[in-house]
């Protein structure tokens, strides 16, 4: 039997002795007393509904707060590093601009590049450059020539190969030096063996970078009582090699005074050297700094997804002004 509510029961009217009916709501009003069953159940959903809107409120707030907390670090982020990247992308783009002309005469080498490659991936399986000969080294590199162990007046005779296989001049005097710092004596013998083998060109070649004197970074192609004299490392050999091959070839055609007798060609030569060494190391610093903000940005973006997953999962704590009324809605 459905239960029927207080305001609309129907009373026998106290004014006209039972002759009519009204309901408890009606007599009520008619005597000036309010329902106050009503008036309570009203006044229960309206404060419900009241602190329900506190609540949507409080956690829009606690979201607010927490975008501009996030915004403000991201901000103060990228403030941080943003200085250091300018100034690797505009040292980039300077340095860029200086070498622009040899780059565009290395343009034909690039198949010749994506070739070498493929020789030093496979000379690198065999073992690292420090555990592998220069001797074994130069043989995987595509296009080169070298001659076995000299038993005196220097190391190695290396030259670009012809179609046929012969080597190419100009040939190159090798000289090989792992000691703690390259001295002048070593520069000097390895001009007086050059002439004694009636060779113009020869190259020092260091282990590392750091056993050249600053004299050599700064003077890594030099002409020295007329022998053309390049100071390299195992490291740099190869990309210094593909630098000067077109001079080579230009000697072939012009003579081999082509750089005597142009002063500017040879002393942008000297001057491309250093710059590509420069421009390698930049390139460097940048790709750091690039993966250290990438990886800053990745763990942001794992705490931002950690927050999200807690505040799905969990409620929102209640503050010191609202403790009671929090407590009272989630009771």
């Amino acid at each position: 039997m459905p239960t029927r509510s207080v305001s609309s029961e129907v009373i026998e009217c106290p004014l006209c002795s039972g002759e009519g009916e009204l309901t408890r709501a009606e007599i009520l009003e008619r005597l000036g007393v309010k329902d106050f069953a009503r008036v309570a159940q009203l006044s229960a959903e309206e404060a419900f509904r009241l602190l329900q809107s506190k609540h949507d409120r409080d956690n829009q707030s606690a979201w607010s707060r927490f975008e501009a907390e996030l915004a403000k670090r991201t901000a103060e982020l990228r403030e941080q590093h943003k200085d250091a990247l300018r100034l690797a992308m505009s040292e980039k783009d300077s340095l860029s601009r200086q070498v622009e002309v040899c780059l565009r005469e290395l343009a034909d080498l690039r198949e010749q590049n994506q070739e070498l490659e493929g020789e030093l991936s496979k000379a690198a399986r065999i073992g690292k450059r420090e555990e592998t000969s220069f001797e074994d080294e130069a043989r995987s590199w595509a296009g080169v020539w070298i001659s076995d162990k000299l038993p005196r007046n220097g190391d190695f005779i290396l030259a670009y190969r012809a179609p046929n296989g012969d080597p190419l001049e100009p040939q190159i005097l090798i000289d090989n030096k792992d000691k703690s710092t390259i001295a002048e004596s070593d520069i000097d013998k390895l001009v007086r063996d050059a002439k004694e083998r009636s060779i113009r060109v020869a190259a020092l070649v260091a282990r590392d970078e750091s056993q050249l004197r600053q004299v050599d970074r700064e003077s890594r192609w030099s002409r020295k009582q007329g022998v053309w004299l390049l100071r390299s490392t195992r490291q740099w050999i190869v990309r210094n090699l593909d630098l000067l091959k077109p001079i080579f070839e230009r000697m072939r055609v012009q003579g081999f005074d082509l750089l005597e007798k142009n002063a500017v060609l040879a002393e942008e030569l000297r001057r491309t050297l250093p710059e590509i060494d420069r421009i390698e190391k930049e390139l460097g610093k940048a790709a750091k700094a690039i993966q250290s903000v990438s990886a800053l940005v990745e763990r942001y973006k794992e705490r931002l997804r950690n927050l999200c997953d807690t505040a799905a999962s969990a409620k929102i704590a209640p503050t010191p002004a609202d403790g009671g009324v929090r407590q009272n809605v989630t009771a």
